[in-house]
């Protein structure tokens, strides 16, 4: 039995009708998007680095539209935004290839940790739909294995 979904209103600062707008980091990984949630400072920004030097491109850093009134749901970069991300201790960076939006398939909460080896699957809930949600805090070098899932999937437990 899987938890039930959390959410996604807990990430939420602020809605445009059926959009949201999330503090977060966004990339895509073979057109799919994967949103990377947490608080200032927990290294999302540096997991978007971690994942574009294996082949993910940039969508946005530091702030994201999520539109909910399509299935699935899409992020979206703000149109005001630029093609850098924050690298700490050295600055902003350019991106290289980039995406102005791309389907949500795939959601990071850099604010929990997973307490077990092989966990129960996490979900967000948007609307009628559900998105899976992995959680990495402290998790360094989760990178790999969030492309290779986004790339070939997840083994059924």
């Amino acid at each position: 039995m899987y938890p039930q979904p959390e959410p996604i209103s807990r990430w939420v600062s602020a809605r445009n009708g059926a959009a949201l707008w999330l503090n977060a980091t966004a990339v895509a990984v073979d057109g799919q998007g994967v949103l990377i949630l947490g608080a200032s400072g927990t290294g999302k920004s540096c997991l978007a680095i971690a994942m574009m030097a294996l082949g993910a491109v940039l969508i946005c850093d530091d702030g994201v539209w999520l539109q909910c009134g399509t299935t699935p749901a899409i992020l979206e970069r703000p149109t005001q935004a630029r093609d850098l991300i924050e690298a700490r201790g050295i600055g902003l960076l350019r991106s290289g290839p980039s995406l102005a939006r791309a389907p949500l398939a795939l959601a990071v909460d850099l604010d929990r940790a997973e307490t077990t080896r092989l966990p129960q699957r996490h979900t967000i809930a948007l609307g009628d739909s559900t998105v899976p949600l992995i959680h990495a805090a402290g998790d360094h070098h989760i990178a790999p294995a969030l492309v290779l899932m986004m790339r070939h999937g997840r083994a059924e437990p």
